[in-house]
């Protein structure tokens, strides 16, 4: 059903008092069938995630809790809500009637306080050669981030309400070349008997009445206000509407009905009158009003993010570098595939690699031990992480036109180049005599042996990456045991372990989703399990629907090589793979 608030007119009387008789202008107000536990709890998660309300934000780092810092864990808003409990509830939400998004402000972080040694995000103003690291470990770009003590909440009370629970968080946007970051102070306030005549009833106004009606009987409220900590309103950075506070308020009574109402309070020079301002109202009680609708219908989230490597250290890294290295890359592409995907892509999946690699390979302990890309495509994989200090290289069935500016010598390949022109061949392939005669009588298949194919057989330690490989994706946890090889897999198209292409069958849970991907995913877990992988799955953040990352890196159990030609028996052999493999050199490069 299509959202429509009631529009309240300007000069409406406020709905709460503030202490510092300041006025707070209501502008929207809805009906709402959820009670003030979910409001809140979906409130917890909008201060955890701005994204969810502004697509020019990344996340919020929270800075102070004054409910942590005073030990109380029973707190207001204390729930762990999921930081992506509400993805699939709202995609990019900004206003669609701008030319730029409509800002709004809505939250993020954990609910912690931060350390000194908490990952700061990456300056701004730092030029190429200071964000790039001398070697292939990370933590010396960081800025160093404010403690608990070094953070003063912004002062807020309001008349006949509790203040429960304070927080400060700072409002991280994606591009921090063009916008600040900012903090801005959340406080949480309840209460449970009217406020002594003080509040309009917002439930007659979202029925239509405008007549000034008091609330006779106790209004069970909770009310969220964000204060951003901003000199002036020129000093906001652009997300920010330009008020100098937001407030979500909720009613509820006792025959379980309730009211939603969203309320600015104005800077004198910045009238509520700007359809910019309205719209960005608008946008915030849209977005309350969805997820708290959602919750009470039993929404359950599907998607875990951040698993493996926390949300902030994944942004920071990935926001180091895009900065680095996006304009340059998509200036220079030369496939015909969109760079605007694949450049931002790899970006991703490379601050995935190198934030997953700091912790797998700490500099004092371990020296990293080289890296292969099976079926690396255009190659900038490869190129990214060797420019940031990793040692390795790729292999695809086709050189692509990229490779020219993408490959560098000196690596730990077998010829020394970073971008080699290879077929997989797996030792573990045992050719029929019906491929014999195949490739004898085509003199193309039968040079399959001269120098371009490998054997998947790699030193051990390896880190393998199987980025949409396709007709390696199957293959790569099998190559990863036989070799003792930590690996990482991204399935995107559906092959077997012959090369052909097919749809894998349904997961045998039957909670789990049975589209032909979410299939080729548990396809291709099963054997990574029966290969003797524990398995780690990640919902990667980049600009794909095929963003499952499925890890390796630990074992359940050794697996003897006789156990593995009675897995590839298993699912399903390999007969017709050295023809299919053959097949590749002749076909052009796909556009992965």
């Amino acid at each position: 059903m299509k959202f429509q608030p009631r529009e309240l007119p300007l000069g409406s009387p406020p709905f709460f008092e503030d202490e510092a008789n300041r006025t707070w202008v209501p502008l929207y107000s809805h009906a709402c069938s959820f009670g003030p536990d979910i409001f809140v709890d979906k409130m917890m998660n909008l201060i955890k995630n701005p994204n969810l309300n502004s697509s020019w934000l990344f996340r919020a780092d929270i800075l102070y809790d004054e409910a942590k810092t005073k030990g109380n864990t029973n707190s207001i808003g204390s729930s762990s809500s999921s930081a992506t409990d509400a993805d699939s509830l709202t995609g990019n939400t900004a206003a669609s009637s701008n030319t730029r998004p409509a800002p709004v402000d809505a939250g993020v972080g954990t609910v912690a306080v931060a350390d000194a040694n908490a990952h700061a995000h990456a300056s701004p103003d730092a030029t190429a050669e200071d964000e790039a690291p001398k070697h292939h470990h990370h933590h010396e770009t960081q800025l160093p981030s404010r403690t608990a003590s070094e953070v003063r909440p912004l002062a807020v009370q309001i008349r006949g309400m509790t203040l429960e629970r304070t927080l400060v968080r700072r409002l991280i946007p994606r591009n921090e070349r063009r916008d600040k970051p900012l903090e801005q102070t959340c406080a949480f306030f309840t209460t449970k008997t009217a406020h002594d005549g003080h509040d309009m009833d917002s439930t007659a106004l979202a029925s239509g009445s405008t007549s000034g009606s008091r609330s006779e009987s106790p209004s069970p409220s909770a009310l969220v206000i964000y204060m951003p900590h901003s000199a002036s309103a020129d000093d906001l950075p652009f997300y920010h509407p330009k008020v100098q506070g937001i407030a979500h308020l909720h009613q509820w009574d006792e025959a379980g009905k309730g009211t939603i109402s969203i309320h600015f309070l104005p800077y004198p020079e910045h009238p509520l009158s700007d359809a910019r301002l309205q719209r960005t109202a608008f946008h915030l009680l849209e977005i309350i009003d969805k997820h708290g609708h959602g919750a009470a219908e039993g929404y359950v989230k599907r998607v875990n993010h951040d698993l493996v490597i926390p949300q902030d250290r994944f942004q920071n890294r990935y926001a180091l570098l895009k900065s680095k290295y996006a304009r340059q890359l998509v200036d220079s592409w030369a496939e015909k595939t969109d760079p605007s995907k694949h450049v931002f892509e790899d970006l991703g999946i490379a601050a995935f690699l190198i934030e997953l690699w700091s912790d797998m390979y700490p500099k004092e302990t371990a020296a990293f031990p080289g890296f292969v890309d099976i079926g690396c495509g255009n190659g900038l994989l490869v190129y990214l992480l060797t420019q940031e200090g990793y040692s390795g290289w790729g292999f695809d069935a086709r050189e692509r036109k990229s490779w020219a500016q993408y490959r560098t010598r000196g690596q730990a390949s077998p010829s020394g180049s970073s971008l080699e022109e290879r077929l997989l061949l797996p030792a573990a392939v045992s050719r029929s005599g019906q491929d014999q005669a195949n490739a004898d009588a085509d003199n193309e298949s039968s040079d399959l042996s001269h120098g371009v194919v490998h054997d998947g057989v790699f030193p051990p330690g390896t880190f393998i990456i199987s980025n949409h490989a396709d007709e390696l994706t199957p293959w790569t946890p099998i190559l990863a045991a036989c070799s003792r090889c930590p690996f990482i897999m991204i399935p995107c198209c559906s092959h077997n372990l012959t090369g052909d292409k097919f749809r894998a069958p349904p997961p045998q849970d039957k909670t789990k989703a049975k589209s032909t991907y979410a299939s080729l995913v548990d396809w291709v877990s099963r054997i990574a399990e029966d290969c003797g992988w524990k398995v780690e799955t990640e919902m990667l953040r980049i600009p794909s629907t095929r963003n499952t990352c499925l890890l390796g890196r630990s074992r359940t159990r050794e697996v003897p090589e006789a156990d593995i030609v009675a897995l590839i028996a298993k699912y399903g052999g390999t007969g017709g793979y050295y023809e299919n493999v053959a097949k590749l050199i002749k076909s052009g490069p796909r556009g992965h």
